[in-house]
C-alpha cells in the first residue's frame, strides 16, 4: 500500500524557523498581511517576504495557491513557499492550499506554518492527500515525498488521528483502483480486504459454492467466463451500539471488464481495470472508519468478479434468476455490474436489515455524458437520506448530483420473456440503471445509488490528487456516518 508522508504537528516555536532544513512554508493574507509567523520569517529574510506580498506576483495569486522564493538568505531552508490564504479560509481554501505545498514540496522535507491560520488541520489533509504517488510498478529510485511538520498555535485543535485515517482511507482506495487487472485479481482483491482484520474489522470471504447456495446467479453470471473466481467479501465494523442497525455500504468490484460477449471495443478498454471503483471506495471508507474507530455499525459488501469472454461466459439472450427470485433477460453482457450490485443488495438486506444503504458503482457511460468528470449521479428512494449525503460531499468538496428516479422509466426495462431486461436503450441510460437497482431495494429501506463512472478515475491531476484514481466518495461517505450514524 502506498503510505502516507511522515506527518507531525508541533506547537508554534518561532525560534525553530530559522533553521528548519528543507521547505519552509509561511502563508500571507490580503494585502499580505502576516501573522507571528510571517512576521518572524519576514524578519530573517530581511524583509522579502513583506516585498514579495507586496508584488504583483502575489496579487495574482488566489486563495490557496503558492510560490517558491528560491535560497531565501536568513533560513537554512532551500525554498520559502509562500501561500496566499486569510486567517479563516473556507475547508477547500484550506486544502487547496495544503495541496499546493504538496506539488511543490517532492522529496524535502517541509515545515508548515500554520500559526494562528484556521482549519489547520484541512490545510494537512489536503497536503497528504496531493502528496499521493503510485509508483508500485515504476523501476529504478523513485522520489518520495519528505516529512510534514505542522507548527501550529492550536495543537489540540487538530485531530492528526482522523487526518491520517481519513488520508489512509483516500490512499487504499486510489491504490485498488489504480492497479492494474493482472495484479488486483479477485483473489488479491479478497486477499487485501482481509487484512483489515488487523484494523478490528471483520472480513468474511463468501467463495463462488457460497455464492451457489445463497443463489447470487445474477453475480455468478457475470464471472461465469473468467478463470478468476467470483467472490463477495463482507466487512463489519461494531463501533456503535450492540442493537443499532448497520449502515451498508455496497460496491461493484469488476476488476476487469471486457463486456463479456458484447465486447467493447478496443480503444479505452484498458481503462476498465478502474470498473471495480465502486469497491474501491468501500475498501478505503472501512480503513478509514476503523481506523479512527468510529462509533458507529457499518457493513461493506463487495461483489468481486472478472467480465471476460469465453466458451463459458453468460451470452445475451440468457435469462438468470436473480437470489431474490426475480427473472432478468441479460441483452447486453456489458451492462453487468447492476446484475452484481442487484443480488448483493438482496443478500445485505436480508442478512443485516440494514438502516439504510448506499450502493457504489462505476456503472454508466451516460452519467459521464450527464455530468462530465465533475460530479457523481445520486439517485435515492429517500429525500432525507439523499439530502444528507448531498450536504456531506458538499461539506467534503466532492461533486455529487441528484438525478430522478421514476416509475416510467420502467416502462423500458419490460422483456418478453422474463421479469425484465437488464437495460433500456440508450436514452436515459443512468436512470434506467438505477430503476433496475430500485427493484432489489426492500420498501422501507432508505437507499442511495452513486455512479461514480466519470469521478472514480480521471486523465488529468485534480486539486488533491495526480490524474488516476481520485479516491472520491471516501470523504464524503465517512461524513455522512460522522453526521447521521455515529452513536
Amino acid at each position: 500500500m502506498t503510505t502516507l508522508p511522515e506527518f507531525r504537528i508541533e506547537p508554534t516555536d518561532l525560534d525553530a524557523i530559522a533553521k528548519a532544513p528543507g521547505r519552509v512554508a509561511v502563508f500571507l493574507g490580503e494585502g499580505g498581511r502576516m501573522d507571528a509567523c510571517g512576521r518572524r520569517v519576514n524578519k530573517l529574510t530581511r524583509g522579502a517576504l513583506a516585498r514579495f506580498g507586496q508584488s504583483d506576483g502575489f496579487t495574482k495569486m488566489k486563495p490557496g495557491q503558492a510560490a517558491t522564493l528560491a535560497f531565501p538568505a536568513g533560513l537554512a531552508a532551500q525554498a520559502l513557499d509562500v501561500v496566499r490564504l486569510d486567517r479563516r479560509p473556507s475547508v477547500d481554501e484550506a486544502r487547496k492550499a495544503g495541496a499546493a505545498l504538496a506539488k511543490l514540496q517532492g522529496k524535502d522535507d517541509c515545515l508548515v506554518l500554520a500559526g494562528g491560520i484556521g482549519r489547520a488541520g484541512q490545510i494537512a489533509l489536503g497536503h497528504l492527500l496531493r502528496a499521493y504517488q503510485f509508483v508500485d510498478h515504476k523501476t529504478g529510485d523513485q522520489t518520495r515525498p519528505g516529512a510534514v511538520t505542522l507548527m501550529t498555535d492550536k495543537v489540540d485543535a487538530v485531530d492528526r488521528d482522523q487526518i491520517v485515517a481519513l488520508a489512509q482511507g483516500v490512499f487504499f482506495t486510489r491504490d485498488l483502483v489504480n492497479e492494474p487487472a493482472n495484479i488486483l485479481t479477485t483473489f488479491d482483491f479478497a486477499t487485501r480486504l482481509t487484512a483489515l482484520r488487523d484494523l478490528g474489522v471483520e472480513v468474511e470471504v463468501l467463495e463462488e459454492e457460497d455464492l451457489e447456495k445463497l443463489g447470487m446467479r445474477l453475480l455468478l453470471s457475470v464471472g461465469q467466463g473468467s478463470a478468476s473466481p467470483s467472490k463477495v467479501v463482507v466487512m463489519r465494523w461494531n463501533g456503535g451500539a450492540k442493537d443499532a442497525a448497520p449502515l451498508a455500504l455496497i460496491g461493484k468490484g469488476v476488476v476487469f471488464d471486457t463486456g463479456g460477449i458484447s465486447i467493447k471495443p478496443a480503444a479505452g478498454m484498458e481503462d476498465m481495470t478502474m470498473d471495480m471503483g465502486g469497491a474501491g471506495v468501500v475498501a478505503g471508507v472501512m480503513r478509514a472508519l476503523a481506523l479512527r474507530k468510529a462509533p458507529a455499525n457499518v457493513v461493506g459488501l463487495v461483489g468481486l468478479v472478472e467480465n471476460m469472454p469465453s466458451g463459458t461466459a453468460t451470452r445475451p439472450g440468457d435469462v438468470v434468476a436473480s437470489m431474490k427470485g426475480d427473472t432478468v433477460e441479460i441483452i447486453n453482457t456489458d451492462a453487468e455490474g447492476r446484475l452484481v450490485l442487484a443480488d448483493v443488495l438482496w443478500y445485505a438486506q436480508d442478512r443485516f436489515k440494514p438502516a439504510a444503504m448506499v450502493n457504489l458503482a462505476t456503472l454508466t457511460g451516460a452519467i459521464i455524458i450527464a455530468l462530465g468528470h465533475e460530479k457523481a449521479g445520486v439517485f435515492s428512494n429517500d429525500d432525507a437520506f439523499a439530502a444528507s449525503f448531498l450536504k456531506a460531499a458538499a461539506t467534503e468538496g466532492e461533486g455529487a448530483w441528484r438525478m430522478p428516479l421514476d416509475a416510467a422509466y420502467d416502462e423500458k426495462l419490460k422483456s418478453r420473456v422474463a421479469d425484465m431486461m437488464n437495460v433500456g436503450g440508450r436514452d436515459a441510460g443512468s436512470i434506467t440503471a438505477a430503476q433496475f437497482l430500485q427493484r432489489f431495494v426492500k420498501d422501507g429501506c432508505p437507499w442511495i445509488h452513486l455512479d461514480i463512472a466519470g469521478v472514480a478515475s480521471v486523465k488529468s491531476d485534480t486539486t488533491l490528487a495526480p490524474k488516476g484514481a481520485t479516491g472520491w466518495g471516501v470523504l464524503a461517505l465517512d461524513r455522512l456516518v460522522r453526521d447521521r450514524f455515529e452513536a
